[in-house]
């Protein structure tokens, strides 16, 4: 059997090693360190803004922290992006409160401004005013920051950024993940760049951040003694996991650019296939770091399906997958209240994530192209 053409996997640049070993060699194995120091520096000169990072064991965990430093708590509502991954939503119950999910719309596949205002208005008048606001960056793409920002200062409601998919992703020059009242990035194994796994919690103040730390280390108390006065968490990141991101902050830009190379080459595949639409940035005011590239396929035009393509690449052992399937579409948010038309859920049943890592190589293209070519 061929070699398996993955999704989205790891792609070392070199100089992880270095920081690793170093810490094995200090014997900096904790979860504190000098990697975990530089990591978090490296990240706020990275993003700029002066913004405040902490290094987290996950993005599920910064998010779970994101929703405890703004009070979020049972019997609260969340409004949150009905497409995404479900670790955007999950947080929200483990604080006991209730996801209330809105649409997305068709230029960004992100949360659509339209249907969030109308959830925000429709939870006022039942007397539930929203804690909070979960607005993620799909695949990479910023979300329209601007008539979101607007209406989260309008009705006074914070902004989550989810930016786990979009860390290199800028809107109008400011980086993602500099966007929220507080911001989230994700570095699993299969994003832009990891750390094995691992998150970061982005604050705008250093006492945002401080706290985040406090939480993220089981709350502890200053005392002597081991003492608590709050819930707290095993959430910090290892030493040893943050000298694998330090080592990768080095090659961002270039993967980057390597993940945006695989978006153009989709596009010249499809450039004349009826039916066929690349996800790309719809405009200029948006930079997309194509974290995966989508197409979406119109089977009446095409003549052919999303899942035909899908399995014609399974059969060559190429990975793809549908789209995100819609929180409000899932068994375990059924009951959830949801505010919106069928854009999600057309994207999903209509759309595709083609292989996109920034380590695949002539080859690896040449047999994606093989495949795809049978479909133009």
């Amino acid at each position: 059997m061929k070699d398996k053409i993955y999704l989205s996997s790891p792609h070392m640049g070199g100089t992880e090693r270095e920081f690793v070993n170093e810490a094995f060699d200090t014997n900096w194995v904790a979860p504190l360190g000098p990697n975990v120091n530089g990591f978090e520096q490296d990240l706020q000169k990275y993003l700029k803004e002066g913004v405040n990072v902490a290094a987290l064991s996950s993005g599920t965990a910064a998010l779970h922290l994101a929703l405890i430093l703004l009070d979020v708590k049972s019997g609260d509502e969340v409004i949150c992006q009905s497409m995404t991954f479900s670790a955007s939503a999950n947080p929200i119950v483990y604080q006991g409160a209730t996801p209330i999910f809105v649409d997305s719309e068709s230029d960004t596949w992100n949360i659509c401004p339209k249907y969030l205002e109308a959830a925000i208005k429709d939870r006022i008048a039942l007397g539930k005013k929203p804690k909070a606001i979960i607005a993620v960056h799909l695949y990479g793409m910023p979300y329209k920051w601007d008539e979101i920002a607007a209406i989260s200062k309008k009705y006074d409601i914070p902004v989550i950024e989810d930016s786990a998919e979009a860390l290199g992703s800028s809107y109008k020059g400011k980086k993602c993940g500099t966007l929220g009242n507080i911001s989230i990035l994700s570095f699993n194994g299969n994003k832009i760049i990891t750390t094995s796994g691992g998150g970061a919690l982005v604050a705008n103040d250093e006492k945002t951040k401080q706290k985040a730390i406090f939480y993220a280390t089981q709350a502890r108390d200053e005392a002597p003694h081991y003492q608590h006065s709050q819930i707290g968490y095993n959430y910090r990141m290892s030493n040893i996991c943050a000298g694998i991101g330090r080592g990768q902050m080095e090659v961002l830009d270039k993967h980057v650019g390597y993940r945006r190379d695989m978006n153009f080459f989709y596009q010249d595949i499809f450039k004349d296939v009826s039916g066929v639409t690349v996800f790309t940035e719809p405009t200029s005011e948006v930079f997309s770091n194509h974290w995966l590239s989508c197409i979406i396929v119109d089977e009446a035009k095409a003549g052919f399906s999303a899942e035909t393509i899908r399995l014609a690449l399974e059969k060559e052992n190429i990975e793809s997958r549908p789209l995100w399937k819609p929180m409000h579409l899932q068994p375990v948010f059924e009951n959830a209240p949801y505010y919106g038309g069928k854009i999600s859920e057309d994207l999903f049943h209509n759309g595709i994530c083609l292989p996109s890592g920034s380590n695949l190589n002539a080859i690896d293209k040449s047999r994606i192209l093989s495949v795809l070519r049978g479909f133009n």
